[in-house]
């Protein structure tokens, strides 16, 4: 389960820097909006599964309710998911 959430976290986290530097650019100067419909498609679905996972992996790991809250967070931080991985997740898979 640790292991399947690391790889979600990345992803959603490699999603959200496509929806804001690349997506959103095309989107509002570019006039293209259709990579941020399917950009933010693909974010919308990673990040529940984010945040199920998160949920999940708290008893795993035996977080408080603290942690658990920063590592929401830091999947609406740009870069958080890959700091959250390193922080809480490093060596535990």
């Amino acid at each position: 389960m640790i292991k399947a959430f690391q790889i979600i976290s990345i992803l959603e986290g490699v999603s959200l820097l496509l929806i804001l530097f690349v997506s959103m650019p095309l989107k509002y100067i570019f006039d293209m909006p259709e990579a941020n419909q399917v950009i933010g498609m693909a974010h919308g679905i990673l990040f529940l599964v984010y945040v199920v996972m998160a949920i999940l992996v708290k008893s795993e790991l035996n977080w408080n309710f603290k942690i658990l809250l920063i590592v929401l967070a830091c999947s609406i931080i740009p870069f958080g998911t890959f700091w959250m991985d390193r922080k809480y997740l490093k060596g535990k898979a």
